[in-house]
């Protein structure tokens, strides 16, 4: 049950980003879809490994594919998937405690987390560059054939 309320959670968040980004209407939907399936992936995922870093990887993986897949399906720009589906796994809550450990002069939790935050922000573009270069890999595949 708790897995459903997280997938209706993060599809909600992601449509709500996808409002905000003013996305063309017919793509609201499918872009809350791609957010949900890759916060999914990223809850199983950073659960069965105990790392949200690859959590992260794998979900970002996840939210490239579809949104190339829907680009493809739709004839619009992947970034009109890619990005609000993206959002749910920017790490703010890890920059948050990053600053306010600074704040608090607690150089040592600042260290922990910044270096955490980063690598979380460099999962979500290796993710996002992996399943971009796939894509275009497949692509130029299928044209020489």
């Amino acid at each position: 049950m708790s897995i459903l309320i997280k997938f209706l959670f993060a599809f909600l968040s992601t449509i709500g980003f996808a409002i905000l980004f003013d996305i063309p209407k017919k793509s609201i939907y499918k872009s809350g879809i791609a957010g949900a399936l890759s916060w999914i992936t990223f809850y199983i995922i950073s659960s069965f490994f105990g790392s949200l870093i690859v959590g992260t990887f794998f979900a970002s993986v996840v939210v490239g594919i579809l949104g190339e897949l829907l680009a493809r399906h739709s004839k619009k720009p992947a970034t009109v998937y890619i990005i609000p589906g993206i959002v749910p796994l920017v790490p703010g809550a890890g920059m948050y405690y990053t600053m306010l450990a600074l704040v608090r002069k607690d150089f040592f939790t600042a260290i922990n987390k910044g270096t955490e935050t980063f690598f979380i922000a460099a999962a979500i573009s290796l993710g996002i560059i992996i399943s971009t270069s796939l894509s275009q890999s497949i692509k130029r595949v299928k044209y020489k054939s």
